[in-house]
């Protein structure tokens, strides 16, 4: 089950970033050229939202149930987690980080519906896009800054 819910978490991790970039580039390109706000805007946006919620679902069956480096690493003798920067980073910074990115990719869905202006929209939608793509992009373990892991898992 770990080995299927992890596959399944390290290949949506795409479609989170395909999804954000085309509904980032769609936000940039509405603001700058002050287009309508369309319902391709509207859906590119709801996919990226969608896809990152889905992603977070699958994290947090990892973290909390089946994957040794979620809860069960603070099952280890007091805070020894923290003081392993592979565990610190699996226990803490990764969630945390993700959490935050849903968050503000939830945040600039809502706040783009909810604007008037077409304008206005395109801006809170690639702002808070923009936000959480970085933030995705920091905490996927590229190895690079954190642990590395596959790009593609098989």
């Amino acid at each position: 089950m770990y080995s299927t819910v992890l596959l399944l978490h390290s290949w949506t991790r795409w479609l989170v970033l395909v999804f954000g970039l085309i509904a980032l580039f769609r936000a940039f390109a509405g603001w700058q050229g002050r287009k309508p706000y369309l319902g391709a805007d509207n859906g590119m946006g709801a996919a990226f939202v969608g896809s990152m919620h889905l992603q977070l679902l699958l994290g947090l069956i990892l973290y909390f149930g089946l994957s040794p480096f979620g809860m069960k690493a603070f099952e280890t003798a007091g805070g020894a987690v923290m003081k392993d920067p592979m565990g610190r980073f699996w226990g803490v910074e990764h969630l945390v980080g993700m959490l935050l990115a849903v968050v503000a990719a939830q945040v600039g869905r809502s706040l783009s519906k909810k604007a008037i202006d077409p304008v206005l929209k395109h801006k809170k939608a690639f702002t808070w896009f923009l936000i959480a793509l970085l933030l995705v992009l920091v905490m996927i373990p590229w190895g690079i800054w954190n642990p590395e892991r596959p790009l593609f898992r098989v």
